[in-house]
C-alpha cells in the first residue's frame, strides 16, 4: 500500500483524503495479544513514559474533553476524545472521538482513526502487559467491575495473557451486568453476576468504572493476587482503597502523570499511608529493573497516556500499508 502521506501536497489538505481506520479494522488490524506484544517490545527497547507529553483535560458543561499528543521517530498522533457521563442513559457512548497520525519528519497528515476503537484496545492491552508480568501463573478467576467496552476490553485482554476458567462481572446497572456475562458466556468462559465480596478468592481484578470511592474492602484481596485499576483520571476519584494500596507492590505508568490523575495512588501519598518509593513505573517491572513481589498484592494503576495510543494506532497504521 501507497504512504499516504505521499499523496498529500500540504498539511492542509482536507481530512477526506485521508484514509479512515474505522472500529472494526482497528480490532481487526491489532489484537489484543498484539498489543500486549507491542507494549512490551517498545517498552523494552527504551521508550520512557516519563518523556512523554501531558494529556490535556477540559471541563465543558456536559463532560470534558480530552487531548493527547505524542510522538515517536516515525510517527506524531494526537487522541481527542470527549466524555460525557449522561450519554449512556440517552443511549449513547460515553467516550467518543478520534485520533489523528501525522507523518513525524514533516508534520504530515497520513491517517484518521476511531479513537473510541483504539481507547477500548489499548487500556485493557497496557493492564494485560503489566499483569503478565503481576499476575499469578495460575488465574482460574477473574473478577471485573464495570460492565461497559472497558469491563469487555479486559476480559478480552487478560485471557491472551492467562487460561481463565470463569468471570464474574460486578455492576450497578445489573442488566448491563449480565448482557456482559451473557457476552462473555458466549466467548467461551462461563461467566455470571456477582458482588463485591467476590474478590475474596480472585486471582485478577480489573476496575473499570466511574467510581469515585473504593469498589471493596482491600483487606479480601489474595496475597497473590492482581489487581488494575483503570476507571479514575482524576485526583480525588478511586477505585481502590488506601488499606490495599499500603498492602500491595504498586505499579503506575509514570510518576508525574500518577500525580496529575491518579487519585487511587495520590490520595494515599497525601494520608501519609505510602511514600512516594512505593511507586513503580511500568518500564521497571517490563524490563525487570524491578522483580516482582509474589509476596504480597501487586496493584496497577493506570489513567491513560498518550504514548499507549501511539504505540497501538502505529501498529494498526503498519498493518495497513
Amino acid at each position: 500500500m501507497t504512504n499516504p502521506a505521499s499523496t498529500l501536497s500540504t498539511s492542509t489538505a482536507p481530512a477526506s483524503t485521508l484514509p479512515f481506520i474505522t472500529a472494526d479494522e482497528v480490532y481487526s488490524r491489532v489484537s489484543f495479544a498484539d498489543a500486549v506484544a507491542a507494549f512490551h517490545r517498545d517498552l523494552r527497547a527504551g521508550l520512557d513514559p516519563a518523556n512523554d507529553h501531558a494529556k490535556t483535560i477540559v471541563d465543558l458543561a456536559h463532560g470534558q474533553v480530552l487531548m493527547m499528543p505524542t510522538e515517536s521517530s516515525e510517527l506524531l498522533g494526537v487522541k481527542v476524545v470527549t466524555v460525557a457521563p449522561a450519554n449512556p442513559d440517552k443511549g449513547l457512548e460515553r467516550i467518543q472521538g478520534h485520533y489523528l497520525l501525522f507523518d513525524s519528519a514533516t508534520l504530515t497528515p497520513v491517517a484518521l482513526m476511531d479513537g473510541v476503537a483504539l481507547t477500548t484496545l489499548r487500556t485493557p492491552a497496557l493492564s494485560a502487559a503489566a499483569a503478565d508480568i503481576l499476575a499469578p501463573a495460575e488465574t482460574p478467576h477473574l473478577l471485573v467491575f464495570g460492565s461497559g467496552p472497558q469491563a469487555w476490553g479486559h476480559v478480552e485482554a487478560l485471557r491472551a495473557v492467562r487460561t481463565i476458567e470463569r468471570v464474574t462481572i460486578v455492576a450497578r446497572n445489573q442488566e448491563r451486568a449480565q448482557a456482559l456475562a451473557d457476552q462473555v458466556t458466549a466467548s467461551g468462559i462461563p461467566a455470571r453476576v456477582g458482588v463485591a465480596e467476590d474478590v475474596a478468592d480472585a486471582q485478577l481484578i480489573a476496575c473499570a468504572t466511574t467510581a469515585r470511592e473504593p469498589l471493596f474492602d482491600g483487606s479480601l484481596i489474595q496475597d497473590n493476587a492482581c489487581v488494575m485499576a483503570v476507571g479514575s483520571h482524576e485526583l480525588d476519584a478511586r477505585e481502590l482503597d488506601s488499606a490495599l494500596i499500603a498492602r500491595s507492590q504498586v505499579v503506575i505508568e509514570e510518576f508525574g502523570a500518577a500525580m496529575r490523575e491518579g487519585g487511587d495512588v495520590y490520595i494515599p501519598l497525601q494520608e501519609g499511608v505510602i511514600t512516594e518509593d512505593h511507586l513503580i513505573p511500568v518500564k521497571d517491572i517490563v524490563t525487570g529493573a524491578v522483580e516482582v513481589d509474589h509476596s504480597r498484592p501487586r496493584v496497577f494503576k493506570s489513567s491513560g497516556m498518550p504514548w499507549e495510543d501511539l504505540v497501538v494506532a502505529s501498529v494498526a497504521y503498519a498493518a495497513g500499508k
